[in-house]
C-alpha cells in the first residue's frame, strides 16, 4: 500500500488545514484553526472531527469560545443511546442460557434468537460504531496503533465471525450449541457501546477547558468613556485607540492599559496581584485593563489596545497553557505498540499452523481459532481497567472535597515533587485582618480600636473592614463620625463623639500635625491614629495565614514534595510568610506572566510540578502546571484552569489527592494486570495449544467465562478505592 501521508505545511490531509507547527514538541495551532490534533503536530480542521493520521478526536482551540453546543458530543450521545437501547436486548439473549431453566428455551438457543441478535447488531456495527471504525482504520493505515486499533480488530473479528457463523454454519467445526458455531454478537455490541460511552465523557470533560478563557474575556468591559473636545461619550472596547483619553468613574472596570493623567484613587488589582489590598494610583502611574476602580474618578491616556493588554496576554497564556497539556489517554494505548502486532502475528500463525498442520476440515479449523485468538486479545476488561479505578477514586476524593478533572491529571499528581503555592487565599485567608493594635502611653487599646472604628465606618476601603471586624470581634460599640473627609490614597479624618479622629499613613498624620515618631517595622499595613492632634497609636493589617496551612506544608513536605512560594507581594512580606512557613525558597513581586515563566522553567528541570492557587493571577501558571490545584474559594477562572479543585479551600487536601492518586495508579496497574492475565492465558488456549494433548479448542463458553472473569476482577478490585483512608 502507498506509505503513510506527512501531515506538514507542504501536504493536505483529508481535512481543511491551516499553517502548522510541523515538529513542535507541544503542537500549537494557529489562531485561525478551530480544531487540532493534540497527537499529531500540523494536523488542523475547521470542522469537529477525527485525525486522519491517528484517529483521536481533534481538540478544540481554547481562544474560540462560544455556548454553541458541541456537535461531536451530540453525535456521539445520540449514537450511545441507540446503540444501547439495540444492544441491551441482544445481550439478555446471549447470556440467557446461563440461567439452567432457560438454557435449552427456543427463544434462547433457536435459529430465530441467533438471527434476532444479527439483526440487533447491525445499527449498532453499522451506525453507532461508524466513528470508532473510522478511527481504527485511521490508525491502522497510518500505522499509529492505539486503543482504537484493538477495538476495532476485537468487534470487527468478533462481529464479522458472528455474521459468518449464521449465514455459512456448515463452514465451521461442531460447537457447544446444538451442534451450532458460537456467537460473539453481545461483545461487539457492548464494547461498541462502553467506547462511545467513553468518548462521551472525554468530549465532556474537554468542553470545560473552555471555561477559563470564556471568564477571562468577561472581565473586560464591554465600552469605554471617551474624552473628545465636543464632550464624552461610549464608544465600543473594539474602538479605542492608543494616545485616546478615557474617563473612568468609581466602581467601573478600567478598559485597557494606560497611565493616569488627571486624578488619584486606588485600584482593586486582585485579578491580577492575587493580593487584597487595593494599589494606590495618582498621575503617571500605570493602569491595567480588567482591574476595578474602587474610589476615585479619573482620566487616563489608552496605551496598548486589543490583543496587547496585560489581560488580553494572560488569555493568550491559558490558552496556549491548555493546547500544550498532553492528551487524555489510557494507560493501554502504551501497551496496544506492542500488544496489537503481537497479538495479530498470533492469528497469522495459528491460522497457517492449522491450515498446514491441522486435521481435517483444516481450513474450517484454521479460520476458527484464528478469529478466537482475535476475540479472547478483545479488550474487555482492559477498557474497563482505567476508567472504574478513575471513576471509584475521583467519587471518593469528591466525598472528601477533592475534585480531579481526569486521569492524566490524577496520574501527574501520582508523581508530583514540586508544589508552587500562592500567598494569597492560598496559605493565607485572602482577607485584611488587624493582627496589632499598639496603643501609645496615655491610650488603651480598646479606646483606640473603638474610635478607629467610628471613623472606618464612613469609609469602604478593604482595611476599613478589618478595623470593624476586629472591633466586632471585641464586642465593642461606636457612633458614625461627622464631617467625615477622605483623601484618596493617604487616609481619612472626621470627628468621632467630638473628638477629631485621623487615621491614615504616617505622612498623612504629619501633614496633619500629627508627630508619628517612628512606625513600627513589620510586613503589615501600619495605620497610624490620631486623636485631638496627638498620636494615639498605630493598628497593623495584615492577610493572616490559614490556621490549617502549617499542618498542610508540613504533610506534603512528608510526601518528599518541594514547596516553592510565589507571591505578587513585595520581598519583606514573602520572607516573612516563608520564614514562619518554613518555606526555603520563595519569590517576591511576581506577576502572572512571572507565575507562567517560573512554573514552565520548572518543568525543564524534568520533575512533575504542581502549582496551587485561586485568583486570576494564577491562572496562567495553573493552566501551565503538570496538575494545576485550585482553592473553591477562590475564582471560578483558578477553577476551571486547574485540574484539582479543592472544595474546602484547605491545603491538606493536597497531601489527601496526592496520597489518594499513588493509590489509585497501584489500583489501575493491578486491573491492567487483571486485564492481561487472562488474555494471556486464554490467547494460547485460542490458537489451539491443548489440542494435541486433549483434543480441545477453545469453546465460546470459555471464552465468555474469561472475559467475565476479568471484567468481574476488575470492577471488584476498583471498588476497594471506596475504602481508602484519607
Amino acid at each position: 500500500r502507498a506509505p503513510a501521508p506527512r501531515f506538514d505545511r507542504h501536504s493536505q490531509p483529508p481535512l481543511k488545514t491551516k499553517s502548522c507547527c510541523h515538529g513542535a514538541e507541544n503542537p500549537s495551532p494557529s489562531s485561525s484553526a478551530k480544531y487540532f490534533c493534540p497527537m499529531c503536530p500540523g494536523v488542523e480542521s475547521d470542522e469537529p472531527g477525527n485525525c486522519p493520521k491517528c484517529g483521536m478526536a481533534l481538540e478544540r482551540n481554547p481562544l474560540y469560545v462560544d455556548d454553541k453546543p458541541d456537535p461531536q458530543l451530540r453525535d456521539f450521545t445520540r449514537r450511545f443511546l441507540v446503540g444501547l437501547v439495540f444492544t441491551l436486548p441482544i445481550f439478555i439473549l446471549a447470556m440467557a442460557h446461563m440461567v439452567p431453566a432457560w438454557r435449552h428455551s427456543e427463544w434462547v438457543a433457536g435459529d430465530s434468537a441467533r438471527l434476532a441478535q444479527m439483526l440487533l447488531s447491525l445499527p449498532v456495527i453499522l451506525w453507532c460504531g461508524a466513528p470508532i471504525w473510522k478511527a481504527g482504520w485511521a490508525s491502522i493505515w497510518n500505522r499509529s496503533p492505539n486503543m482504537f486499533t484493538l477495538i476495532t480488530l476485537g468487534v470487527g473479528a468478533a462481529w464479522i465471525f458472528s455474521e459468518v457463523a449464521i449465514l455459512y454454519p456448515w463452514a465451521f467445526p461442531v460447537g457447544s450449541h446444538g451442534g451450532k458455531p458460537g456467537l460473539y454478537f453481545e461483545a461487539a455490541t457492548v464494547i461498541t457501546v462502553l467506547v462511545l460511552l467513553g468518548q462521551i465523557l472525554e468530549l465532556r470533560a474537554r468542553g470545560k477547558t473552555a471555561g477559563a478563557i470564556k471568564a477571562l474575556v468577561a472581565l473586560s468591559p464591554q465600552t469605554a468613556r471617551l474624552l473628545e473636545a465636543s464632550g464624552e461619550r461610549d464608544i465600543p472596547l473594539a474602538e479605542v485607540k492608543p494616545g485616546n483619553s478615557l474617563r473612568v468613574r468609581p466602581g467601573e472596570k478600567i478598559p485597557v492599559d494606560g497611565v493616569l493623567l488627571e486624578g488619584i484613587t486606588s485600584i482593586d488589582e486582585s485579578m491580577l496581584t492575587g493580593e487584597s489590598m487595593p494599589a494606590e494610583k495618582s498621575i503617571g502611574d500605570f493602569v491595567t485593563g480588567g482591574t476595578v476602580n474602587t474610589t476615585g474618578g479619573f482620566v487616563m491616556r489608552a496605551g496598548k489596545v486589543g490583543s496587547e493588554t496585560v489581560l488580553a496576554r494572560i488569555i493568550t497564556l491559558v490558552a496556549e497553557a491548555q493546547r500544550s497539556r498532553a492528551p487524555v489517554q489510557a494507560l493501554a494505548d502504551k501497551v496496544a505498540a506492542w500488544f496489537v502486532p503481537a497479538v495479530l502475528a498470533i492469528a497469522v500463525l495459528t491460522f497457517a499452523a492449522w491450515l498446514l498442520l491441522g486435521p481435517e476440515p483444516r481450513l474450517a479449523h484454521a479460520i476458527t481459532n484464528s478469529v478466537a485468538v482475535l476475540i479472547i486479545a478483545c479488550p474487555c476488561a482492559l477498557g474497563l481497567a482505567t476508567p472504574m479505578s478513575v471513576m471509584v477514586g475521583m467519587g471518593r476524593g469528591a466525598s472528601m472535597g477533592i475534585l480531579i478533572r481526569n486521569a492524566a491529571v490524577m496520574q501527574n499528581l501520582a508523581r508530583l515533587e514540586i508544589l508552587a503555592v500562592d500567598k494569597t487565599g492560598t496559605l493565607t485567608e485572602g482577607k485584611p485582618k488587624l493582627i496589632r493594635c499598639l496603643a501609645e502611653p496615655g491610650f488603651l487599646e480598646d479606646e483606640l480600636l473603638r474610635f478607629a472604628a467610628g471613623l472606618e465606618s464612613a469609609s469602604e476601603h478593604p482595611l476599613a473592614r478589618a478595623v470593624l471586624d476586629a472591633a466586632r470581634g471585641k464586642n465593642l460599640a461606636w457612633n458614625s463620625p461627622t464631617d467625615f473627609q477622605s483623601t484618596t490614597s493617604k487616609g481619612i479624618s472626621g470627628k468621632v463623639d467630638g473628638r477629631t479622629i485621623a487615621i491614615g499613613k504616617p505622612a498623612f498624620l504629619q501633614s496633619l500635625g500629627i508627630s508619628c515618631g517612628t512606625a513600627p517595622e513589620s510586613h503589615a499595613a501600619t495605620l497610624g491614629v490620631g486623636i485631638d492632634g496627638r498620636l494615639a497609636g498605630f493598628l497593623e493589617v495584615a492577610d493572616s495565614i490559614k490556621p490549617s496551612t502549617p499542618a498542610a506544608l508540613a504533610s506534603l513536605q512528608r510526601l518528599g514534595i518541594r514547596l516553592v512560594l510565589l507571591t505578587g507581594d513585595n520581598a519583606r512580606t514573602a520572607r516573612a510568610v516563608a520564614d514562619e512557613l518554613g518555606i526555603a525558597d520563595h519569590r517576591a513581586d511576581v506577576t502572572p506572566a512571572d507565575k507562567h515563566r517560573i512554573v514552565s522553567e520548572l518543568k525543564k528541570t524534568g520533575a512533575i510540578i504542581g502549582m496551587a492557587g485561586d485568583g486570576i493571577n494564577d491562572a496562567p501558571a495553573l493552566a501551565s502546571a503538570d496538575v494545576g490545584i485550585a482553592m473553591a474559594t477562590g475564582t471560578d477562572i483558578a477553577m476551571e484552569s486547574a485540574g484539582v479543585t479543592l472544595l474546602k479551600g484547605d491545603l491538606r487536601g493536597v497531601a489527601r489527592a496526592v496520597h489518594l492518586s499513588r493509590a489509585m495508579m497501584r489500583n489501575i496497574r493491578q486491573n491492567l494486570f487483571f486485564a492481561f492475565a487472562y488474555n494471556a492465558l486464554g490467547i494460547p488456549i485460542a490458537a489451539g495449544v491443548l489440542y494435541p494433548f486433549t483434543g480441545t479448542l477453545l469453546d465460546p463458553m470459555i471464552a465468555a467465562t474469561a472475559m467475565s472473569l476479568s471484567s468481574v476482577s476488575v470492577i471488584t478490585n476498583a471498588l476497594r478505592l471506596r475504602s481508602i483512608h484519607l
